[in-house]
C-alpha cells in the first residue's frame, strides 16, 4: 500500500485536473459538444502515435494490441457512458459555472464511482473510505449550492450528471482493465471523438482555426488521452472504488489553474468544500486493508513481473525481460498481505 502503487491514479488526477480549466478557456468560442469531440480525438490520435512508436523502446510490455471478444460489451458501454455522454455533460456545464467551482466538484466522480462498486459491483469497503466519501459528498453538495438562490445551479447539476456517466465509465473500464491500457485509452479517444465531433458538425456547428484546433488536441492528448492510461493502469493495480479515491485529488490541481486564470474572490462555502474534500482525500490516502484469503485457479494475460502472484516458467517463445505480458495460468494459493482489490484480488469478504 505504498505512494508507488497510487502514483499513476495521482499522476492521472494532475493531467484531468488540468484540463479542467484549460478546456473552459479553450471552449468560450466553440460549442460543448464539438469541443469534447475535439478533446478526444486529440487523445486518440496522440495515443495512435504512441503505439506506433512504443516498440522502439518496449518491445514486450503490453505489447498485444487484441481485445478480447467477451471484454467488448464492457468496452462499448464505457465508451458511451464516459466518452459520449461525460464530455459533453461537462462542456454544458462549464458554460455557467466558474472554472474553480467545476474543478472542486468534479471530486463526486469518485465518490459515484465508489458506490457502483460497492453497491453494484460488490468491491470491498470499510470504514475509513466510507468516511472519506461522506466527507467529500457533503463538500460537493456545499459547492454545487449557489448562496441566496435557494436552488442548485444547472451548470453544477450537469457537471454531476457527468460525473456519473463518469462513474458508469469507471466500473465498466475496470472488467477490461487487464487489456493494454494505451490501447483501450486509444479506441475510447478515436470513437467517442469521432462520434462527438460529427454530431456537432451535422448540427451546424465549424471547426476552429489551425492553433485553436491544436492547442485543443494536446489538451485532449494530455488531460484526456494520458490520463486515462494512467487511469486504467490504477483500475488494475487498486481497483475502482481506491482509484476514485486517489483520483479526487484532480479537482485541486485544477482549482490551482483556475484562480490563476480567473482571479476571483470566493465564498465561505468555497473554502468548506475544500477542506472537507481534502480530508475526504486524506482518510483514504491512510486506509490500509490486509487480511487471509484464497486466490482461485484463472488463466489470463496482462503485463506482469514475477513477483509472489506470479510463480510460472516460460517456453521459449517468451521473452524473459520483465515485465512481460502472455497467457499465463495462476495456481490456487492461500496467503496474507496488504492489498487492494486488484485483478487479482477481487475476493469477497
Amino acid at each position: 500500500m505504498s505512494l508507488r502503487s497510487a502514483a499513476p491514479a495521482l499522476a492521472a488526477a494532475l493531467l484531468f485536473g488540468a484540463s479542467t480549466p484549460l478546456a473552459k478557456l479553450l471552449g468560450l468560442s466553440l460549442s460543448p459538444v464539438l469541443l469534447a469531440g475535439l478533446l478526444y480525438l486529440g487523445s486518440g490520435f496522440g495515443l495512435a502515435l504512441l503505439l506506433l512508436v512504443r516498440p522502439l523502446w518496449r518491445p514486450t510490455t503490453e505489447a498485444r494490441a487484441r481485445i478480447p471478444r467477451r471484454d467488448l460489451p464492457w468496452l462499448a458501454g464505457a465508451v458511451l457512458a464516459g466518452g459520449i455522454a461525460g464530455p459533453v455533460l461537462l462542456m454544458t456545464g462549464l458554460q455557467t459555472i466558474d472554472g474553480a467551482s467545476a474543478s472542486l466538484l468534479l471530486n463526486i466522480e469518485g465518490v459515484l464511482t465508489a458506490l457502483i462498486a460497492w453497491l453494484v459491483f460488490r468491491e470491498n469497503a470499510d470504514r475509513q473510505i466510507v468516511s472519506g466519501m461522506a466527507a467529500i459528498v457533503v463538500g460537493g453538495v456545499l459547492l454545487a449550492w449557489e448562496p441566496g438562490g435557494g436552488h442548485l445551479s444547472v451548470g453544477a447539476l450537469l457537471i454531476v450528471a457527468a460525473c456519473l456517466a463518469w462513474a458508469f465509465d469507471n466500473n465498466l473500464t475496470r472488467k477490461v482493465s487487464a487489456n493494454d491500457a494505451m490501447v483501450l485509452a486509444c479506441i475510447k479517444g478515436l470513437v467517442a471523438g469521432s462520434c462527438n465531433t460529427a454530431i456537432a458538425l451535422i448540427g451546424g456547428a465549424s471547426l476552429p482555426t489551425i492553433g485553436p484546433l491544436a492547442a485543443t488536441f494536446v489538451v485532449g492528448f494530455a488531460g484526456y488521452g494520458l490520463s486515462l492510461v494512467l487511469f486504467v493502469v490504477a483500475l488494475r493495480n487498486l481497483g475502482t472504488a481506491r482509484t476514485g479515491a486517489y483520483f479526487s485529488v484532480a479537482p485541486l490541481f485544477g482549482v490551482a489553474i483556475a484562480f490563476a486564470i480567473w482571479p476571483q474572490e470566493l465564498h465561505w462555502t468555497f473554502w468548506t468544500a475544500a477542506a472537507l474534500m481534502i480530508f475526504g482525500v486524506w482518510l483514504h490516502l491512510r486506509e490500509r486493508h490486509e487480511h487471509l484469503h484464497a486466490h482461485a485457479a484463472t488463466t489470463h494475460e496482462h503485463a506482469h513481473v514475477h513477483d509472489d502472484h506470479h510463480r510460472h516458467e516460460h517456453d521459449g517463445a517468451i521473452d524473459p525481460a520483465e515485465p512481460h505480458s502472455h497467457p499465463h495460468r495462476h495456481e490456487p494459493l492461500r496467503h496474507r498481505h496488504a492489498h487492494y482489490p486488484d485483478i487479482h484480488h477481487r475476493h469477497t469478504h
